[in-house]
């Protein structure tokens, strides 16, 4: 379940920019951002508000919007075209997918996820990224970009105030 943004918050202005650093992104790595990269790329811009969507949810999306149901491999294909690139992240626990909050530069990721709603939220913190920088060379080790996935309870679900 995505939570929805806050009160205020311009969600429009949101998504037009992450489709704009998208484009960028593509164009700096000499890849094609395609119609069907770009639709699998706007819902998880605009459904999977602090949330994740799984590969079947972007499916229904598609479909809900009048659009021909994509075979579920074309939608993998262009995950696996968005991960790479850097601008949706998988978060594993949740078999689920969350567009990059800094698209447009590569770094490792800190997840914070809620087990009672699923709420994500990207922090980027260089500390942590960091320590396992340190701890990787410490052993000889050269480690990509780390996910982290931190579970938990976000504040709306501690508090009773849970979003349906």
């Amino acid at each position: 379940m995505a939570v929805p943004p806050a009160p205020g918050h311009d969600h429009g202005a949101c998504l037009a920019r992450g489709l704009a650093e998208a484009k960028a992104r593509c164009e700096d790595k000499g890849a094609k951002l395609t119609a069907a990269r770009s639709r699998v790329l706007e819902i998880l811009l605009r459904d999977a508000v602090h949330g994740a969507l799984g590969a079947y949810d972007i499916i229904e999306r598609i479909a809900e919007a009048g659009q021909s149901r994509p075979a579920p491999m074309s939608v993998y294909r262009a995950l696996d075209f968005l991960v790479e690139l850097g601008l949706v992240h998988r978060i594993t626990s949740l078999n689920a997918f969350v567009a990059c909050a800094h698209p447009r530069k590569d770094h490792g990721a800190q997840f914070l996820i809620c087990r009672n709603c699923r709420a994500v939220t990207e922090l980027t913190d260089t500390g942590v990224n960091l320590i396992l920088k340190g701890a990787a060379d410490a052993v000889d080790f050269e480690p990509e970009p780390a996910i982290v996935e931190v579970p938990g309870l976000c504040v709306h679900c501690r508090s009773g105030t849970a979003r349906p």
